[in-house]
């Protein structure tokens, strides 16, 4: 049986920092610390809502954290600023790695999907946008089930959307949370330290495998 791969989207396909040079030219010095904690709050009101079962989905996330942002760092933005910042996020580029990555391991047949907190109609759109849908045979979302990452239904409900096996299942995420939830669930993961200060949880559960980008997945893999 085929070895099936399940991309986490946001961060590890996804540069979700692609945001900051528009950023820059809206608040100035502030956008990278403005957008590092924009990310970190989406991620924090996706497992609030999943743990409270309050489901919005992830687009309401980052939204509500781009106002709580805003806040935070008292930075006043047009309705119409906001629009566009949250339409950014619709069209994020890909990291540089992640197309030739990408490329090897269908060529070398293993099964590839999209699996993210998002919803299936943002992903796609985001996947299209950032020329790499096509390496997919298919995406799986979250909101099927309306909760979030790392609950351990959502990676059930990979295996089951995918036709894979935990044994046979790889998640790729650079998101420890994801990793951890992943290898608690039965499935293999490994984890994309894509920067050398990246810090994995030290809870006792570590990622099957550490690469620093998508090229070295396929020696690792095989």
């Amino acid at each position: 049986m085929s070895v099936t791969l399940a991309f986490d989207v946001y961060g590890t396909l996804i540069d979700t920092h692609g945001v900051v040079s528009r950023l820059q030219e809206l608040i100035g010095e502030k956008a990278k610390d403005f957008s590092q904690t924009w990310r970190e709050k989406q991620l924090e009101y996706s497992f609030r809502r999943g743990l409270m079962q309050n489901y919005e989905n992830f687009a309401v996330c980052i939204s509500n954290a781009l106002d709580y942002t805003c806040a935070f760092y008292k930075v006043t933005l047009t309705k119409d600023q906001k629009h566009e910042l949250l339409g950014n996020y619709r069209t994020l580029p890909a990291f540089k790695d992640v197309e030739d990555g990408l490329a090897r391991l269908k060529a070398a047949d293993f099964r590839l999907f999209a699996f993210s907190n998002g919803s299936e109609d943002a992903v796609e759109k985001l996947l299209v946008a950032a020329g790499i849908r096509d390496f997919f045979l298919g995406v799986v979302s979250v909101d099927d089930l309306k909760s979030f990452k790392p609950n351990p239904a959502v990676y059930s409900h990979f295996l089951r959307k995918s036709g894979a096996s935990g044994s046979n299942a790889w998640l790729i995420s650079s998101n420890p949370f994801d990793v951890i939830g992943a290898i608690s669930a039965g499935m293999r993961a490994a984890w994309v330290q894509r920067s050398r200060d990246a810090i994995f949880d030290p809870w006792g559960i570590e990622p099957t495998i550490t690469v620093e980008n998508l090229g070295e997945l396929y020696e690792k893999i095989s």
